[in-house]
């Protein structure tokens, strides 16, 4: 490897790493604010619209189980369960 090409790996290798870790830490952030709005739905009794692989579902929170899933309703379904690690965005007010 001729000598020039290190210097340029290295600073590569600096700047992947420095952008993976906004990354690692938005995580809590964004299970933070879909906490925020999972509850406002709970109590104000709103509906939010759930992303999922390209599908959307739309409901109001009845029940948040866990950090791992939430049940909603809508007027075509009594009971939704949805699996948190699922969703790729959720949309209310």
């Amino acid at each position: 490897m001729p000598q020039r090409s290190i210097p340029l790996l290295f600073t590569a290798i600096a700047l992947l790493a420095g952008a993976a870790m906004p990354a690692l830490a938005g995580e809590d952030n964004d299970h933070a604010v879909y906490k925020e709005l999972l509850e406002s739905s709970l109590k104000d009794k709103r509906g939010l619209k759930f992303f999922i692989n390209g599908n959307t579902v739309g409901g109001a929170v009845t029940r948040l189980i866990g950090d791992e899933a939430v049940e909603v309703r809508n007027q075509e379904f009594g009971r939704i369960v949805i699996r948190l690690d699922r969703v790729d965005a959720i949309a209310g007010q």
